[in-house]
């Protein structure tokens, strides 16, 4: 996990499973380096049915993906962790539940203190937003991007931002500390999937090897 520098590409809640796949696997092509699976609005057969699809895509792109808020799918699916919110299971109870070895990730808003806990509890990643208004998510745009650096000096997890992120407004973001660029419209509805995702990770440099 501490290697992983660039896209976290996040799901929509597209129905389309043959679309989503697609859209993904176009970002994987252009470098996203992680992948969270969020659909708030499908039901339990549609969810393991994307979820196992997109873990298989995943797998032969030697991506992790993580599964928002629901452990049990991360279980049945053996899919890599799973992405806790403000509102989502306790973060110590998922870590003891998944062990050591999976990703477990937590939404800290534009609250250092919640990234504090988090780190305490065992988080494999901080996530801070939103910094920028969403097309997808409906929330107070408050984060300042000085907690970037202060969480850098002081956290010592990987930093995720997240909240309208274009590659644009995410650079400067990336510049302050930022490993990871959560994104979900600005690749999922562009013309070009795989350069949008290639776009995200210049900020980060050129791809390793």
């Amino acid at each position: 996990m501490n290697a992983l520098r660039g896209l976290y590409l996040v799901t929509p809640d597209w129905d389309d499973t043959e679309r989503l796949l697609a859209v993904t696997e176009s970002a994987l092509r252009g470098g996203a380096v992680l992948v969270q699976y969020r659909h708030k609005l499908a039901g339990a057969a549609l969810r393991r049915e994307q979820a196992a699809a997109l873990l298989a895509l995943c797998r032969r792109h030697g991506r992790p993906l993580v599964i928002n808020d629901f452990v049990e799918l991360c279980e049945a699916l053996d899919a890599d962790g799973v992405h806790v919110g403000g509102t989502d299971a306790p973060l110590a109870e998922v870590r003891a539940r998944l062990g050591a070895g999976k990703i477990v990730g937590a939404s800290c808003y534009g609250d250092l203190g919640l990234a504090r806990a988090a780190r305490r509890d065992g988080a494999s990643y901080v996530a801070f937003g939103g910094f920028y208004p969403s097309r997808v998510k409906q929330y107070p745009v408050t984060t300042p991007p000085a907690i970037i650096g202060q969480a850098r000096a002081e956290i010592g997890l990987p930093l995720v931002v997240i909240g309208g992120m274009t590659p644009a407004n995410a650079a400067p973001l990336a510049a302050a500390g930022a490993d990871l660029v959560a994104a979900i419209s600005s690749v999922y509805l562009a013309e070009d999937a795989q350069a949008a995702a290639r776009a995200f990770g210049a900020l980060f440099g050129p791809p390793a090897g």
